[in-house]
C-alpha cells in the first residue's frame, strides 16, 4: 500500500505501505488470502501509467476479481482511497464471500480513515481457529492508526507465527514502534524486514526514514539513493531534516 512518493505523509500512513504486499501461497495448515498488490514504490509517472491501464481494464470487466483488487490498490497509491472504497464495494457485491476482496476492502477503508468499518469487515473475515495472516496484518495496521499499538503488535506477533519470515509483518511491527517514538526498536524490526522474502522498495525506504529520524543523514541518504532518483532523495532528506527541527515532531507525523 504507494503512500510514499516524493515525500512523506505520516507514519500512520506508512503503516499501510508494508501491509500485505507479497504474493505468497497459503500455508499447508492455513488458508491465507492473496495479499493485495503494492504500487507504492513506483514513481508518480509509473503510478499514473499503471492506474490508466487498470482503469481501462476495470471499465471493460468490472467484475474481474484480480482487476478489482489491483485497480483499488493503484487508486490508493495515488491518494484516492475513497474511489478505491467505491471500486471494492462493487467488488463485494460481485464476490460477497471472497476473503481477498474483503481484506482489500478493509485496507481501503483504513486508508480512507474509516477505521471502525474496516475493523468490522476484518472481524468477519478472521476465524479464531484458522486466522488469516493477511487479515491480521491489516487489522494491526488499523489498530496502530487508532493508537492501539499494543494490540496491533499482538496481532503482528500472531501473524508471524502463521507466516514466519514475512517482510511486511516485520516492517509493520517496526513502524508501530516508530509511532510510539521507540526508534531503536523500530530500526531493529525494519532491518530484519529488509532481509526477508518479499522485502519491497517501500520497506527499504521506511528503514531510511527511521535512520534519518535518528540523525544519521549520510546513512539515510545512502539508503534512499539505492531506491530513488536523486531529486526524490534530496526531497526526502530535506523533509527528514525539517522534521528534526520541529518541536513535537512526532505529533506532527502522527497527525499527517
Amino acid at each position: 500500500m504507494t503512500f510514499l512518493y516524493t515525500n512523506f505523509k505520516s507514519v500512520r500512513t506508512l503503516m499501510m505501505a508494508g501491509v500485505a504486499i507479497v504474493a505468497l501461497g497459503a500455508c499447508a495448515s492455513n488458508r491465507s488470502s492473496a495479499p493485495s498488490p503494492d504500487y507504492s514504490g513506483m514513481s508518480a509517472g509509473q503510478s499514473q501509467a499503471s492506474l490508466g491501464e487498470l482503469s481501462a481494464r476495470y471499465k471493460s470487466n468490472p467484475r474481474d476479481k484480480g482487476v478489482i483488487i489491483h485497480y483499488a490498490a493503484a487508486l490508493r497509491a495515488v491518494g484516492q482511497p475513497q474511489q478505491a472504497v467505491a471500486v471494492l464495494e462493487v467488488g463485494i457485491d460481485a464476490h460477497p464471500k471472497d476473503v481477498d476482496i474483503s481484506v482489500a476492502y478493509a485496507k481501503a477503508l483504513t486508508a480512507d480513515g474509516r477505521f471502525d468499518q474496516s475493523l468490522a469487515v476484518l472481524d468477519n473475515v478472521i476465524r479464531p481457529d484458522v486466522p488469516d495472516w493477511n487479515a491480521l496484518l491489516v487489522k494491526g495496521a488499523t489498530l496502530d492508526q487508532l493508537g492501539r499499538n499494543g494490540e496491533a503488535r499482538e496481532l503482528y506477533t500472531q501473524a508471524l507465527t502463521i507466516m514466519p519470515g514475512e517482510a511486511s509483518i516485520e516492517a509493520n511491527m517496526g513502524l508501530s514502534y516508530a509511532m510510539t517514538n521507540e526508534l531503536g526498536t523500530a530500526e531493529q524490526h525494519l532491518r530484519r524486514a529488509v532481509q526477508m522474502r518479499g522485502a519491497s522498495s517501500q520497506i527499504r525506504q521506511n528503514l531510511a526514514l527511521i535512520v534519518g529520524l535518528q540523525g544519521r543523514f549520510d546513512e539515510c541518504r545512502a539508503l534512499y539513493a539505492a531506491e530513488l532518483p536523486p531529486d526524490q532523495v534530496n526531497n526526502n532528506i530535506t523533509y527528514v531534516r525539517a522534521l528534526l527541527t520541529q518541536q513535537n515532531r512526532w505529533d506532527k507525523i502522527a497527525k499527517g
